[in-house]
């Protein structure tokens, strides 16, 4: 008797090990997870709908709120093909008054430089950073060479408009962790967007722009066109896109009145 009933005590406790040690290995596995994704953490994620002080590192897709503003953001970039700006659209924001931000990249800068001289001196236009030579990735790149694409850029567009950048956008959206701290350590905020129009699909026409656009911005959204004369229909689509946003009770705000 003495002998089953030391049995019985041993498969008591090692039945109750096992309920245990397992749990303590979740418990540990949810923390270590939580760490890893608050070292990715984009505002898509941690910031829906909450408005904050204070943006965590970590790519930035939404702008922190749940009011109705929405950021029109514009690539401009130039690789082998010499690139300027879309009068087309670039007339129409300038017409409205209609707060953007624009990325800009080193080729077109250079070539673009009285236009940006002209651009930095509204209130309502925001121009960052978006490489000196666009590499579609610079995942690839090290860490001494991402940031020669940061600050080379920065000291570029500081020369043409006298402001410092504080935004930056990797081409092509294209990154990686160790680009990603690169960048932050810098001193930047890396911005991407939660709308990605498609605009430089030339198989996109002005009607499926607008639809596509207008079915996906929430509050706080922020949207990604070409202003470099990639954005094939954007000219024509955005007029309908602002219009429309506006009779929603949206505004149009600059990346920096809310990051």
């Amino acid at each position: 008797m003495i002998y089953k009933l030391i049995i019985i005590i041993i498969l008591i406790f090692s039945i109750s090990g096992c309920k245990e040690t397992p749990r303590k290995e979740n418990i540990t596995l949810k923390k270590d997870t939580a760490n890893q994704t608050s070292d990715r953490i984009s505002a898509k994620d941690s910031l829906r709908n909450v408005k904050q002080t204070e943006i965590p590192n970590g790519v930035i897709t939404r702008l922190p709120t749940d009011e109705k503003v929405v950021a029109l953001t514009f690539d401009a970039c130039e690789t082998r093909t010499p690139a300027y700006f879309d009068e087309g659209i670039l007339s129409f924001l300038l017409k409205e008054k209609i707060p953007f931000t624009v990325f800009v990249s080193g080729k077109f800068a250079t070539r673009n430089k009285d236009r940006l001289i002209e651009l930095s001196k509204l209130e309502f236009v925001e121009i960052e950073n978006h490489s000196l030579n666009h590499y579609q990735n610079m995942e690839r790149l090290s860490k001494g060479q991402t940031e020669k694409e940061v600050t080379e850029n920065e000291k570029l567009i500081f020369d043409i408009t006298k402001s410092k950048t504080k935004f930056f956008r990797f081409p092509g959206g294209n990154y990686n962790q160790a680009g990603l701290e690169s960048v932050e350590s810098l001193g930047y905020k890396v911005v991407h967007w939660d709308v990605a129009s498609g605009d430089p699909d030339k198989r996109v026409s002005a009607g499926r722009l607008i639809k596509w656009v207008l079915y996906n911005v929430k509050p706080g959204s922020i949207i990604i066109f070409h202003i470099n004369g990639r954005g094939y229909k954007t000219a024509d689509a955005l007029s309908v896109i602002v219009d429309s946003l506006r009779n929603q009770g949206f505004r149009f705000v600059k990346l920096d009145e809310e990051i």
